[in-house]
């Protein structure tokens, strides 16, 4: 099995402490066998230990002045060269002269030798770091050099990779125009053609790009599909808003294409689609004409029905319904912009001319809407024709557009207009008819409305259960993966004196809170002597999480912050205070004054969303390591 790092540093520190209690006992046991000997020894034999003692210190000594093995035998009596002094030290007396030392004694001379063998020993030590100095900082130097040739190398590849994206790029828009001029277009060359002419301002593409998909066989499509992908990875990001869309428009058709054959063959494709043929029509009909910000209300309106559940709700129904409003929002997006090309280059086109003309997004004097128009007044916005492969209808477009760009309100027409707007409210909302409704709306009588509100008041007076509130949703969502090691932590701190600007425009309020405090035992080498886990040490605080609750900021730009002060009556603790602005006071909590992780990966969080503020930490665990 693998065995933890940490097991084995255990292991390791039990060995040491074993070899160490080894050696004290074989050195006891040494030192009684040699006071035993000593005392039962005979006088003889007492003299021949000490000689040998003495002789082994000769020996050592000449082992250290440098002896060989052929001169060690050698003492002031027996030796080839005469010498009756040949174990003493050598004195320079000439040398002790002329330095004017001569006249001091055996003893000081050898401890004057003695110092200057430790200096020469020291300057050795400084000449060795310095050489071990300078070989570090010469690979330090190597290292650094490396790095930027590396990094010089890396800028270089980078630069070739681009420049073979591009040179792959340019050659597909060049096989591109190859095919369009030998009349063997496919329709992704239509579509780079299409989007590199918005960068010309000569070249005009009057059709929207979704119409080259008319008339294409499901192969082909899915052709279209991985040929748009290369085109993304070559261009690198951009005009990747048109390829998405163009894809979720591909995808779409495809769909629909096998749907129609598994309906010809008979299969069971309108109960795997969710929408019956009977109500598809409908549906189209609903999401035909609208413009690219109606889409979007409708796609959160069903999102919401979605998640919101209910066991009457058709989740397949919806869930193909939001499918189809995707390519739906793709065609109007693609649609939008191929119109605001469209107006940019015609407003280029009369400037270059010297054509006077109007504004560039001009604003449209409208007479009163009828009732079938006003499907979305508070959008302000005609609704727009759907795509059509009629030249008819687009002229007969082009020419409504023109027709209504020669009414045009100056802008000091517009306070007035607003005023009238304004007034025509009469402070009343307007009454919808059964026409102008969502397709999702439920409408409810007046007599049914309040018969529900009477058995909902019945029920919560015998269940006393109401729906929740956002302080309950606040707390709900504070108690969320709270542990059996964690605990509801309230303590609060006065905060005395403190005065706001704002006190006077806004009522100071404190702000509800939910924190929890991390609790655990820490087992360091102490515990693990003294206490197990069926006897374990007292808890310690590991670290907080506090969420502070302020739905009601007068600044939602504002984050909250949060500043560490330091506790005058007792230096183990600190103050943690919370400062958001109006209308909220600032709060403040006693905590335990230790150093905090802030690394992501041991559970630190800083964040405010959805009115919520949180900050979450725990205290660095501090291991001895030998």
């Amino acid at each position: 099995g693998r065995v933890e790092p940490r097991s084995l540093q255990s292991l390791a520190t039990v060995a040491s402490a074993l070899s160490l209690q080894e050696r004290l006992r074989l050195k006891e046991e040494k030192k009684k066998q040699a006071a035993l000997m000593k005392a039962l020894e005979t006088p003889e034999e007492k003299r021949a230990r000490r000689l040998a003692k003495k002789e082994a210190k000769e020996r050592k000594k000449r082992e250290k002045m440098g002896w060989g093995e052929e001169y060690m035998g050698y003492t002031n009596t027996d030796n080839p060269f005469g010498d009756n002094n040949l174990l003493g030290t050598f004195i320079w007396s000439k040398a002790l002269e002329k330095k004017g030392i001569s006249h001091l004694d055996e003893k000081d001379l050898k401890e004057r030798n003695k110092r200057i063998q430790e200096d020469n020993r020291l300057e050795l030590q400084k000449v060795k770091q310095l050489r071990l100095e300078r070989e570090r900082e010469k690979a330090m130097r190597e290292q650094e050099l490396e790095m930027l040739q590396r990094e010089k190398e890396a800028e270089h590849f980078k630069t070739w990779e681009e420049q073979e994206d591009n040179f792959h790029l340019q050659q597909a828009k060049l096989r591109s125009k190859i095919r369009i001029r030998d009349g063997r277009a496919k329709p992704i060359d239509l579509l780079a053609k299409y989007i590199s002419a918005e960068d010309d301002d000569l070249a005009v593409e009057m059709h929207e790009p979704y119409t080259f998909l008319n008339g294409l066989t499901v192969s082909d499509m899915e052709d279209l599909v991985e040929d748009i992908q290369v085109y993304m990875e070559l261009e690198q990001g951009k005009n990747v808003d048109f390829w998405r869309d163009m894809t979720i428009i591909t995808e779409d058709e495809i769909a629909k294409l096998r749907k129609l054959e598994a309906s010809g063959k008979g299969g069971p494709g309108e109960r795997r689609d969710g929408v019956n043929a009977s109500v598809s029509s409908d549906v189209q009909s609903v999401f035909k004409g609208k413009t690219y910000n109606q889409l979007q209300v409708l796609y959160q309106g069903i999102e919401s029905k979605i998640r919101a559940g209910g066991p009457n709700l058709d989740i397949g129904y919806w869930e193909s319904l939001l499918q189809q409003l995707k390519a739906y929002m793709a065609r109007a997006r693609l649609r939008e912009r191929h119109q605001d090309v469209l107006r940019q280059k015609l407003y280029k086109l009369k400037q270059e001319q010297g054509v006077e003309s109007e504004p560039l997004f001009p604003i449209i004097k409208r007479e009163p809407a009828s009732p079938s128009d006003r499907l979305y007044p508070e959008e302000g916005i005609v609704v727009q024709p759907g795509p059509s492969s009629e030249p008819e209808a687009e002229q007969d477009a082009e020419a409504k557009g023109e027709a209504e760009g020669e009414a045009v309100l100056m802008e000091e027409d517009l306070i007035q207009q607003s005023l009238d707007d304004y007034d025509a409210g009469k402070y009343s909302p307007r009454l919808l008819g059964a026409n102008e409704l969502p397709f999702d709306a439920h409408v409810l009588e007046a007599e049914e409305d309040t018969h529900r509100l009477l058995l909902l008041r019945q029920q919560l007076q015998v269940t006393g259960d109401a729906t929740e509130s956002a302080d309950d949703i606040f707390f709900r969502k504070a108690k969320e993966g709270m542990g059996a090691d964690e605990a509801q932590f309230s303590v609060e701190m006065p905060l005395t004196g403190k005065a706001y600007l704002w006190a006077d425009k806004y009522r100071p309020r404190k702000p509800r809170f939910f924190n929890r405090v991390h609790t655990g035992f820490e087992w360091n080498k102490y515990n693990q002597t003294h206490y197990d886990f069926d006897n374990p040490p007292p808890k310690i605080v590991q670290g907080y999480k506090f969420n502070i609750f302020y739905p009601d900021l007068i600044d939602k730009r504002s984050t909250p912050e949060y500043f560490l002060e330091a506790c005058q009556d007792n230096k183990d603790f600190a103050i943690l205070r919370f400062h958001a602005g109006p209308p909220y006071e600032d709060i403040a909590f006693k905590i335990v004054n230790r150093e905090w992780e802030y690394s992501h990966r041991h559970g630190f969080r800083c964040q405010f969303a959805n009115g919520i503020f949180q900050l979450w930490f725990h205290f660095k665990r501090y291991r001895y390591r030998r």
